[in-house]
C-alpha cells in the first residue's frame, strides 16, 4: 500500500530547497517556503520530525526532472494520509484478514528436508504470535484452508487496530509482501530483523530454487519486493524516532 497513495510529483525541478518544518498535527515539508499537500489536496503533514526531514531529504536529492520512484517516505506519507487516515478501518480489516490463511501455517507434506526448514523458521514465530499476542494458530499441511479460532483471529486483530494510519501503512506491506500476518507483526515490532523476516517468508521459494534453479524474472521481481519490505520496516523506524 505504500506506493497506493501515489503523489503528483512536478515534471520539473522548480525548487532550491526542501526543508521540514513544524505544522498542526505534526510536521510539514516546505519547499521554498510552500508547505506540501497531498495528491488528494490535504495538508502534507506527518506525525514526527524524523519522518518529515527524510521525506525533505528525498525532494532535495532529486534532479532536474523528479523521478517519485526515489522517494518512498514522501510517498508514504500520502498515502497514510490519504488513504489510511479516512479508510483505516477497511484497511485494518483487509490486514488482519490475512490471519485466517497466514503463510506460516501452512507446512508442506514433503520433502522431509523443507518440512524441518519450515519448522525450524516458523514454529518459533507462531510460538511468539501465542505468548505476545495470545494468538494461537493452528498449522496445516497443503494448501486445504484451515479454520482458526476466532480467538486468535480477535487477538491479531486487536493489534492491527492498535496501529496508528502511519504505522498501518507500514504494516499492510510487511503483510502484504511476506503473505503472513504473524511475520509482518514480529518485523514490525522487532522480534525479528527485517531481512530475516524477509528470508523466513521466502523458505519455500528459495527451496525450490536450490532444486531447480532460479528464474531471473523471478529473482528480479523478489528483490524489487524485498527492497519494499525492508523500506516498510524502516518506515516504522522512522516513526519510532
Amino acid at each position: 500500500m505504500g506506493g497506493a497513495g501515489g503523489m503528483k510529483t512536478p515534471a520539473k525541478r522548480f525548487w532550491t530547497r526542501a526543508e521540514a518544518r513544524e505544522a498542526e498535527g505534526g510536521w510539514t515539508v516546505a519547499l521554498d517556503d510552500r508547505p506540501l499537500r497531498t495528491p488528494k489536496g490535504l495538508p502534507f503533514v506527518a506525525p514526527c520530525r524524523a519522518v518529515a526531514e527524510a521525506s525533505a531529504e528525498e525532494w532535495d536529492a532529486q534532479a532536474e526532472k523528479p523521478d517519485p520512484a526515489t522517494m518512498p517516505v514522501t510517498r508514504s506519507i500520502n498515502t497514510a494520509v490519504d488513504r489510511a487516515g479516512p479508510e483505516f478501518e477497511a484497511i485494518a480489516e483487509m490486514v488482519a484478514a490475512y490471519g485466517r490463511s497466514d503463510l506460516l501455517c501452512y507446512r508442506a507434506p514433503g520433502p522431509g528436508s523443507l518440512v524441518a526448514r519450515q519448522a525450524e523458521g516458523w514454529d518459533p514465530l507462531l510460538a511468539w504470535a501465542e505468548s505476545r499476542h495470545g494468538a494461537r494458530l493452528i498449522c496445516a499441511e497443503g494448501i486445504v484452508p484451515v479454520a482458526q479460532p476466532e480467538a486468535a483471529l480477535a487477538a491479531l486483530d486487536a493489534a492491527v487496530r492498535a496501529c496508528s494510519p502511519f504505522e498501518l501503512t507500514a504494516l499492510h506491506d510487511l503483510v502484504a509482501l511476506s503473505g503472513s500476518l504473524v511475520l509482518g507483526l514480529a518485523a514490525a515490532e522487532g522480534a525479528v530483523e527485517a531481512e530475516d523476516a524477509w528470508r523466513l517468508s521466502r523458505i519455500d521459494e528459495d527451496f525450490q530454487a536450490e532444486r531447480w534453479g532460479e528464474d531471473a524474472e523471478a529473482a528480479e521481481m523478489a528483490e524489487r519486493r524485498r527492497r519494499e519490505f525492508l523500506f516498510a520496516k524502516r518506515f516504522l523506524t522512522l516513526l519510532s524516532r
